[in-house]
């Protein structure tokens, strides 16, 4: 049970108790110490949190709380491996460290630090009847390192590659046949771009016979992850990996080792060539790094290349030879449009990338003394004294680890990135897990049966319909009627579908019914915290777990029963619609069937309302009072009543009541607010939808500020309509 928690969380709260430290502690950690509590040895654990809470302030304050000790009885009551379930619920951001000297301390510290790949190690544990396969990584190339080794080997002649496609499968098959009776070596490049001549590959090393063989053959395969690779070759070869450069640091030296002094003097710009051409170095490694912080970087995770960079740079070269004044325009537009940009499928990424490019792509960067980052670590070098020898010196004495404000992140960053790694890393572990259950009190189809009937007793049945609709009739002006029957209709198919499946799934627990490969995969995910596909595919987007994600249902159908029992809410819950976009078109309708105004003239404009929410008793006379946003990268100042720094620690907090209010004709104002996108989920990206935006999106508000635009973006500040606990 306690395995279970630490990757997969806890589903029960025992005993509901108020948050004893809501100043610091915030409201998921002090849900995962309730859930933490169902288990034996953490009974009385929430009870007694209060008692100690100066002790559990000084963990959660530290900057290493996975080496802290816990205050109480609980140092000495709790061994190693349940001191890393109370590091989850306060600092999730340290499991992974915490892990790392856990198997350090049991097993030995060369299991946690990285092998180098030594071709010759795997080659000598090699024979001729089985391959070896490197499973490729985003941004590395292998074939580098195989070259290398088949010099030394004195192979190079021996070897023959081919990338693997359409219309390679028999070309290959030839060159395999061929080296076989030779004693050469063969290297299929790709094999994940060919699961069509898989089976053959498969066939062909399975028919390999060790007596006919010549011993000098070997098969060498390059694939990503792919379910097509076949599992027989997988299982018999000897699997090896490279880890693409992590850091700005390793990025800049990859860069600048492919530079010389030849290439650096060869400009007619000579100095300023020198200045830009580290410049998009740096913002190259910036782009590609800012993907670890996840949606805080950009929306979608994109595939960013080196030969984005060897065109960005091949381009500049030749703009500053043709031109006689820099021309900045088009360097930005071909780098951050065309060569980054033809990447970049989301608008409020490329409103990112562009302002980033901005910072590294103008005539700011053209100073000697020009610092890219605030502390100054990140500087630009004097063109005139500077050789290609003095930048590799420069830049290996960068640190290893970057710190967020290269991005132009805030220090959170850093939470967040770590917290997605470690959720990230429970995750695969999740799906490594057995199927079948160990000894134990409580069998695994005793816990799904139990969650069932928990999940059961807690969702209503679906709302009738026929009622709804009769007392909220289509009425022209009052579009909000046509909405809530919309949302009773999507969320009764919801409601439907989880009484079906999981009485289905009850019985077939008890052999009344045959345990279909729907309801088997249902079952894996109810014992793993996770919303099954059955219910995901007809609900609306949402990153919960399990637990919470029952929680969050309950309290949406609670909303919208509130508003069939009491009328029209004077404050509406954006996060507990199931399509959002539904409910602001209705109030822009209302509006303009009020007004006799055409629909399509008509915009929010937008005011934060800091008065409390008990207040506000009645509904506007234009527009809607709406809440239950979250504010990711920033955080609302009442007093000065405009956006504000993150606190230390604090990745998301609660944006006051927001009034929409519908103008006609509206001029958007160019200073004095951030344009604030408005998303679902954490995860900020969805797929594209008819109208150029993402599923994920919701509307654009303007939220007060007096710092620019540009600080904002890069910091990467949105708001969400639902967290994921």
């Amino acid at each position: 049970a306690e395995w279970h928690f630490l990757i997969s969380g806890g589903t029960t709260v025992p005993k509901k108790l108020p948050n004893p430290a809501s100043d610091w502690l915030s409201d998921r950690s002090w849900g995962e110490v309730l859930m933490l509590a169902a288990l034996h040895n953490f009974a009385k654990f929430a009870d007694e949190f209060p008692d100690h809470l100066d002790g559990f302030r000084r963990v959660f304050d530290s900057s290493d709380p996975h080496r802290e000790p816990l205050p109480g009885h609980w140092d000495s009551d709790l061994d190693s491996f349940q001191k890393l379930l109370v590091l989850r619920c306060l600092r999730a951001d340290k499991v992974a460290n915490a892990m790392q000297d856990f198997v350090s301390q049991k097993i030995g510290q060369r299991f946690i630090e990285p092998q180098t790949a030594d071709l010759s190690l795997a080659f000598k544990d090699s024979s001729p009847t089985s391959s070896l396969i490197f499973i490729l990584s985003v941004g590395t190339d292998p074939a580098v390192d195989l070259y290398k080794f088949a010099e030394e080997m004195k192979f190079i002649k021996k070897l023959t590659a081919i990338s693997l496609g359409q219309g390679q499968g028999p070309i290959a098959e030839n060159l395999m046949k061929q080296a076989m009776e030779r004693g050469h070596w063969v290297f299929f490049q790709n094999c994940h771009l060919a699961p069509s001549w898989m089976p053959s590959l498969e066939r062909l090393i399975e028919h390999i016979d060790p007596n006919k063989v010549h011993r000098d053959f070997r098969l060498w395969l390059t694939s990503m992850p792919s379910p097509s690779f076949p599992v027989a070759v997988l299982q018999n070869g000897s699997k090896m990996t490279v880890e693409p450069p992590r850091g700005i640091k390793a990025n800049l030296l990859k860069c600048f080792t492919n530079f010389n002094d030849e290439f650096l003097n060869g400009n007619s710009k000579g100095g300023t060539f020198k200045l830009l051409l580290f410049s998009l170095s740096l913002f190259h490694g910036v782009t590609l790094e800012r993907r670890k912080f996840g949606a805080l970087g950009f929306n979608i995770p994109y595939e960013f290349t080196d030969g984005d960079l060897r065109i960005c740079v091949s381009q500049l070269n030749m703009f500053l030879n043709e031109y006689q004044n820099i021309p900045f325009k088009v360097l930005q537009y071909t780098a951050g449009h065309i060569n980054y940009g033809g990447r970049v499928t989301d608008d409020w990424d490329r409103r990112c990338l562009m302002n980033i490019l901005d910072d590294f792509y103008s005539d700011i960067v053209l100073d000697n003394q020009h610092i890219f980052s605030p502390s100054g670590i990140y500087h630009q070098l004097d063109p005139d004294d500077t050789v290609h020898k003095d930048y590799m010196k420069y830049i290996k004495s960068l640190p290893i680890n970057d710190t967020p404000e290269i991005f132009g992140l805030h220090e959170n960053a850093n939470i967040t990135f770590a917290q997605n790694e470690t959720f990230q890393l429970l995750n695969s572990i999740t799906q490594l897990q057995p199927r079948s259950s160990s000894g134990g009190s409580t069998s695994r189809e005793d816990v799904i049966e139990e969650q069932a009937k928990s999940i059961l007793k807690r969702i209503s049945l679906p709302i009738n319909l026929a009622e709804v609709s009769a007392q909220y009739p289509v009425k022209y002006e009052e579009s909000m009627n046509t909405v809530l029957v919309q949302e009773v209709i999507r969320y009764n198919r919801l409601l439907g579908a989880i009484h079906q499946t999981l009485k289905d799934l009850l019985k077939a627990l008890k052999g009344l019914v045959v345990m279909s490969q729907s309801l088997e995969t249902m079952a894996n995910s109810i014992f793993n915290n996770v919303v099954p596909e059955l219910w995901s595919s007809k609900a609306y987007p949402s990153l919960k777990p399990l637990a919470a994600w029952v929680i969050d249902l309950v309290d949406r159908i609670n909303f919208i029963q509130h508003w069939i029992d009491n009328g029209i809410p004077p404050v509406f819950w954006i996060s507990g619609f199931f399509f959002p976009q539904a409910f602001l078109t209705g109030t822009l309708q209302n509006y303009a069937r009020k007004a006799v105004i055409s629909i399509d003239t008509i915009t929010f404009g937008f005011k934060v309302i800091d008065t409390d929410l008990d207040t506000l008793t009645s509904r506007p006379d234009n527009g809607c009072y709406i809440r239950g946003l979250f504010l990711e990268g920033a955080q609302w100042d009442s007093t000065l009543h405009e956006l504000a720094e993150s606190r230390p620690k604090e990745l998301y907090t609660d944006m006051p009541v927001m009034w929409l209010i519908p103008t006609a004709n509206r001029k958007k104002p160019v200073t004095g607010v951030y344009d604030c996108p408005v998303y679902k989920t954490l995860t900020r990206a969805g797929t594209l939808s008819t109208t150029g935006h993402s599923t994920n999106y919701v509307v654009a508000v303007e939220v007060p500020s007096t710092k620019p635009q540009f600080h904002w973006i890069k910091r990467g500040v949105a708001l969400l309509c639902a967290l994921n606990y």
